[in-house]
């Protein structure tokens, strides 16, 4: 697929379709083709760093009520390799790509870090044509597609939360933990805790201690949201 047959399929539009070529030159190219005048691996440094800076706003807006750890686990969720790979793939980044013919044999085209690289490289190419609205407006539904599939199944976020990210987004309102009960002996305390969405318990949880107690309470609510996960963390 040529430059200009990405562009139509993909629907994207360059003043300077000189950036689109470059963002699409894999070093393997430019090694086995001199004529060539850059590879992409500038305008990856600068695409990597727009994508970090119009996810951090997207989420900071997306998300007002949710804390910075939170804000970060979900953020490093949305641009690990693996999930801007499959951006990249969504778009027939890769039947693009400008490869050297032995790393065409070696299934670049296929290759996560190299459709990685690549979609950051359109990122730094598309603000260097436009502007960074236009980064962030093709990257909204993306993050928020992608957001959404992470909330339901990310491991890496622990059940708190991916519950206050579920019930800001879906809801727009925060979780609420409130320790109802606590029994035992004092070196065997029990604690019951319940989580409240809006004016609504929507489970409870037990432990040793009210942090516990509150992560199990998330775990089975998360459960009840969604019942075809596995919620045992």
């Amino acid at each position: 697929m040529t430059p200009e047959e990405f562009l139509r399929q993909s629907g994207l539009s360059f003043a300077d379709p000189s950036l689109l070529r470059r963002a699409l030159t894999h070093r393997s190219y430019l090694n086995e083709n001199p004529e060539a005048v850059e590879d992409n691996e500038r305008l990856e440094f600068l695409g990597d760093a727009a994508l970090d800076f119009v996810t951090a706003g997207w989420l900071y807006n997306r998300y007002p009520e949710m804390d910075e750890g939170a804000l970060t686990r979900l953020r490093s969720a949305l641009v690990r390799t693996e999930q801007l790979a499959e951006f990249a793939g969504d778009i027939g980044l890769g039947e693009a790509l400008l490869l050297g013919r032995g790393e065409v044999a070696m299934g670049g085209r296929e290759r996560p870090a190299i459709l990685c690289a690549t979609f950051e490289a359109l990122i730094g190419a598309m603000y260097l044509d436009s502007s960074i609205e236009t980064v962030i407006e093709f990257m909204k539904p993306r993050l928020a597609e992608s957001a959404k599939k992470i909330l339901e199944s990310e491991t890496l976020i622990d059940a708190r939360s991916v519950l206050q990210m579920w019930a800001q987004g879906e809801l727009g309102v925060t979780p609420k933990y409130e320790t109802i009960d606590a029994f035992g002996p004092d070196h065997a305390r029990e604690f019951i805790v319940e989580v409240r969405v809006g004016e609504n318990v929507i489970a409870r949880g037990q432990g040793r201690s009210k942090q516990e107690a509150a992560q199990r309470a998330a775990t089975e609510a998360l459960r009840n949201v969604h019942p075809n996960e596995i919620w045992g963390r």
